[in-house]
């Protein structure tokens, strides 16, 4: 008897070692990707959580039933899997507050309608942004957004990308400072599929092409679509000067095998990991659970606000001064570059230039 109970806790031991990989560092075994990994990864902090009572349960039919065998070892790996998510979460980190830049990135997922255009423009105030990138933001909200802001002495250019035809009609816009200078959609660049993304180059030649993307989420019967998207953003990611802002709805998890001569996703770097704010790819600042409401968040969607880089940039995250106002989006994810340029603009306060 003894022996087979040696037996079950080491076969327990042996399945528990494969899901808890599965469930700290899918990456490893390339298991990052598939589908059921791939909605489950992004929330590490919960299934840390989760992984952590699951355990104590087991410990306690363990212990109470003074046998060492199967509840021992799952006990035991499961306690593994909520520590080693915990030990991913702390090495990420989750961002802090940082000195101006000269070049503020915002991405925001505006989930057609969930952020009123006057708080993208109070963003935009508050932050000093230069570049805001919002996805399903149609044209008529990007436009309002560069009316309101026009009235306050801060001149964007607002441009838009709509879907194709048969497409997910969610458009992705993109806000650009008139003082970068005039950018053009390099149409030749593609977009991800499902819904769009655009490539958007200096007609002067002069600073950073500037990525708006939103691929897919991974989803059933559109991983292929995912997959794809999270290929073409690497494609872009091949410039000498690049900076990638949008909703990739990708963790680093998720990106693991799309980096080369060390980049994360081709040869870009996530700007908010080396901001210290790579834990669970920062959902755009927050789960969004719960039923849909007028002027709140989908349910159950990711809302993962990110920025890829490849040039000579460094970026940092800041915080938005006053949170996102209750009826908003998810908050937005806000970074500065720095760099020997001058400063682009004032911040928020300041005289306008």
């Amino acid at each position: 008897m003894r022996n087979t109970r040696r037996v079950a806790f080491l076969a327990s031991l042996a399945v528990g070692a494969v899901l808890a990989t599965l469930a700290v560092w899918p990456q490893l075994v390339g298991a990052q990707r598939w589908q059921v990994v791939a909605l489950v990864i992004p929330f590490r902090g919960i299934l840390a959580l989760a992984l952590a009572a699951l355990a104590a349960a087991a410990a306690v039919v363990a212990v109470l039933r003074r046998r060492w065998g199967v509840a021992a070892g799952l006990a035991i790996m499961l306690a593994v899997a909520s520590l080693g998510n915990g030990i991913v979460l702390l090495a990420r980190g989750s961002g802090g507050s940082v000195a101006e830049g000269q070049l503020v990135i915002a991405t925001w997922n505006t989930y057609g309608g969930g952020a009123s255009t006057e708080s993208i423009a109070r963003l935009v105030r508050e932050t000093g942004a230069d570049v805001v990138s919002l996805p399903e933001t149609d044209a008529v909200a990007a436009a309002d957004v560069v009316g309101i802001l026009a009235r306050d002495g801060i001149r964007m250019t607002a441009v838009t990308r709509e879907a194709e035809p048969g497409d997910d009609p969610v458009p992705t816009s993109l806000l650009i400072a008139t003082e970068l200078g005039p950018y053009a959609l390099d149409a030749s660049a593609g977009s991800t599929p499902g819904v769009p993304s655009g490539v958007y180059r200096p007609l002067a030649g002069d600073g950073p092409t500037i990525v708006a993307a939103h691929p897919l989420p991974p989803l059933p019967r559109i991983m292929s679509d995912w997959t794809e998207g999270m290929d073409w953003v690497a494609a872009q990611c091949s410039s000498p000067d690049v900076i990638v802002a949008g909703d990739l709805n990708s963790t680093l998890d998720h990106l693991a095998g799309l980096g080369n001569q060390k980049g994360v996703v081709g040869q870009c770097r996530d700007a908010a990991a080396e901001a210290g704010g790579g834990s669970g790819r920062h959902l755009a600042g927050a789960l969004t659970p719960g039923a849909r409401r007028p002027d709140r968040p989908r349910a159950g969607r990711f809302g993962l606000g990110c920025a890829l880089l490849h040039g000579p940039h460094r970026f940092r995250r800041r915080r938005q001064r006053s949170p996102p106002r209750r009826g908003d989006a998810v908050a937005p994810l806000i970074l500065t570059r720095s760099s020997p340029r001058g400063p682009r603009r004032n911040p928020a306060g300041a005289t306008p230039v």
